[in-house]
């Protein structure tokens, strides 16, 4: 899915993530990062450690991105961020909506630009890449290195945060390795790509007609045809999971979802945005053991 471009009012309703351990040290230090998603913003707090403000754009976990309307507020949050981090491939292009609004100078970290994943795919980009490890290691170092030129006081605390988060992310590669001893091969069906940096970590083939995950991302309707040659992949072991955006589902979401479950497929949710009381290791653990339970041989 790619995030709606910013309504040209700026106005509307937005939630805002503060996710500064220590309000006292952030004022003190006077630092702020804005991220597009709480996503990211749970990465930049991570390498923080408390020391800076950190702002989400899109924070509700059950809201449909889709829905995202911009305040005034928002753009406040952004002029005044001294770090401001955003996917890129189009899928949050009001990022740069917001910068360009308020004349922002802020350093812009860019995943898309940090993921040698999404570098490797050049025009068959899956601009989804938090679901990448390595691109999130990527990132958080890039984080560590903005924040330490902003606060060189705090660059060593910086880096040895990103330093031990980049520890968890490799131990979760490692799962991913483990995993897919059980899962490469294994036929998949997704609604929509954001699972797929994930599903290619683990070996699995994704067999979904790309006429209809793209309809699917995009808002628009599937054609019968279409339709028809997605329910029929879920008849005959051709498939062992369909993993679905639970962000977002339609008519036809919920067709294929109905025909899994009659069928015996097991069905897996995933997100787009941190759930509530997760952060972006446990979160993403929860999805690697969900997807490679459901695809085990």
């Amino acid at each position: 899915m790619r995030l709606p471009r910013l309504a040209p009012a700026l106005v509307g309703a937005v939630l805002l993530l503060t996710a500064c351990g220590a309000t006292g040290d952030a004022s003190e230090h006077g630092l702020s990062v804005v991220a597009s998603t709480n996503v990211y913003a749970d990465i930049a707090a991570t390498v923080a450690g408390g020391n800076v403000e950190v702002t989400a754009i899109i924070d509700d976990p059950s809201a449909d991105p889709h829905s995202f309307e911009a305040s005034v507020r928002t753009e406040l949050a952004v002029s005044e961020a001294d770090v401001v981090i955003e996917n890129g491939g189009g899928y949050d292009d009001f990022m740069q909506t917001l910068l360009d609004a308020t004349d922002s100078t802020a350093p812009v970290i860019t995943a898309v630009e940090e993921s040698a994943a999404a570098q490797a795919a050049g025009d068959e980009l899956n601009e989804h890449v938090w679901y990448d490890v390595p691109t999130v290691a990527a990132l958080a170092e890039e984080v560590a290195g903005a924040l330490g030129d902003a606060d060189p006081a705090n660059a060593g605390t910086y880096t040895a945060n990103a330093a031990a988060f980049t520890a968890q992310l490799d131990d979760l590669v490692a799962a991913e390795q483990a995993a897919a001893a059980t899962t490469r091969d294994a036929g998949v069906l997704v609604t929509e790509p954001v699972p797929g940096y994930l599903l290619d970590a683990l070996g699995a083939d994704d067999r979904t007609p790309a006429a209809f995950s793209a309809a699917i991302e995009e808002g628009g309707a599937v054609s019968p045809a279409v339709l028809r040659d997605t329910l029929g992949l879920l008849t005959g072991g051709q498939v062992r999971a369909v993993v679905y955006n639970a962000q977002t589902t339609g008519p036809a979401t919920e067709q294929v979802l109905a025909a899994a479950r009659q069928a015996g497929v097991a069905v897996v949710p995933v997100t787009e945005t941190l759930p509530e009381g997760q952060h972006y290791v446990s979160w993403m653990r929860g999805n690697l053991d969900a997807v490679a339970a459901a695809l085990a041989t």
